[in-house]
C-alpha cells in the first residue's frame, strides 16, 4: 500500500512538472500568433493557463501509476482533467460573457475537448467511439496549425521558417497532450491480465 502511495505521488510530481512546462510551452504558442498584442498577466496566464496545466499534469501523471482497479473513479476524474483548460479560464471574471458575446476563449474550450476526444480516442474501448474521437481530435489538430497563418498573417505564414517554426509547436504540444490525455482510458480497459500483473 505505502509503495503504490510513493509510486503514485512520484508519478504525480512527474506529471505536475511535465503539465507546466506544456504549459508554459502553449503560452509561447499563444504570444507568437498573437503578436505585438500578446501581455502576460499574473491572472491570465499564470493562473488561467500554467495552474490548470500543472494540475491536469499532476491528474495525468497520478493516473500513470493508479490501480486499475482500487481507482477507478480517481482514473475517471483523471480522464476529464483535461476540461480545466477551459473551466478555468471561463470562471474568470467576464469570461463567460466574452465567450458567449465574441467567442474569446473558444480556443481553450477547443483545446480541453480535443484532448478528452483524442485520450479516449487512444486509449477507449469501443471502436465506433475511438473513431469518432479521433476524427475530432484530427481535425482540431489540422484547425490548430491552420491557426498559425490565419491569425498572424503572412508574418507566420507556414512557408516561412518562423511560421513553420510555430505551427511545428502547436502541432507537436496538441500531439503530446493528446498521448497524455489517453493515460487514464488506458487504465481504465486495462486487460486483466495487466491488472494483476
Amino acid at each position: 500500500m505505502r509503495t503504490t502511495r510513493a509510486r503514485v505521488s512520484t508519478w504525480a510530481a512527474v506529471g505536475g512538472v511535465c503539465g507546466l512546462a506544456w504549459a508554459a510551452s502553449f503560452r509561447a504558442y499563444m504570444a507568437e500568433i498573437s503578436g505585438a498584442i500578446s501581455a502576460v498577466h499574473w491572472v491570465g496566464t499564470f493562473l488561467a493557463l500554467l495552474l490548470p496545466g500543472a494540475i491536469i499534469g499532476v491528474a495525468l501523471g497520478a493516473a500513470a501509476a493508479a490501480d486499475p482497479v482500487r481507482h477507478r473513479r480517481a482514473l475517471r476524474w483523471a480522464a476529464s482533467a483535461p476540461l480545466l483548460f477551459a473551466a478555468v479560464p471561463l470562471a474568470l471574471p467576464g469570461a463567460l460573457v466574452d465567450f458567449l458575446t465574441q467567442g474569446l476563449g473558444g480556443g481553450a474550450v477547443a483545446v480541453a475537448l480535443a484532448a478528452v476526444a483524442a485520450g479516449y480516442a487512444i486509449g477507449g474501448h469501443r471502436a465506433w467511439a475511438r473513431w469518432v474521437c479521433g476524427v475530432l481530435a484530427a481535425a482540431l489538430l489540422v484547425a490548430i496549425v491552420a491557426t498559425v497563418p490565419a491569425i498572424a498573417g503572412s508574418v507566420l505564414a507556414l512557408n516561412s521558417p518562423r511560421g513553420a517554426w510555430v505551427a511545428v509547436l502547436a502541432g507537436s504540444l496538441l500531439l503530446v497532450l493528446y498521448v497524455a490525455a489517453a493515460i487514464p482510458f488506458r487504465a481504465l480497459n486495462a486487460p486483466a491480465s495487466e491488472i494483476s500483473s
